[in-house]
């Protein structure tokens, strides 16, 4: 390790940049609640709320059903072999 370091062109927050947008969005409590009951091994239940409306927005726009069935299945089979 070096003895001193030089943070002069640092920059602060997050490292990795995502192409995520931060809002702010009001829910009923029992929805939060409902997703936040979902998460196992420390996950986080907005995925799980933007996976829902991913999969809501897929269905309307009638998006290919056996791979939205392949999706479903495997989400349903890592959860219930953890």
């Amino acid at each position: 390790m070096r003895d001193e370091y030089d943070f002069s062109e640092s920059k602060r927050g997050a490292i990795i940049k995502t192409a995520k947008e931060r809002i702010t969005i009001r829910l009923d409590p029992d929805i939060i609640e409902w997703f936040r009951n979902r998460v196992q091994g420390g996950g986080n239940y907005q995925t799980l709320i933007n996976a829902a409306l991913r999969e809501h927005i897929e269905r309307r726009n009638g998006a290919d059903p056996e791979a939205t069935l392949r999706r479903v299945l495997r989400e349903e089979s890592m959860s219930a072999n953890p």
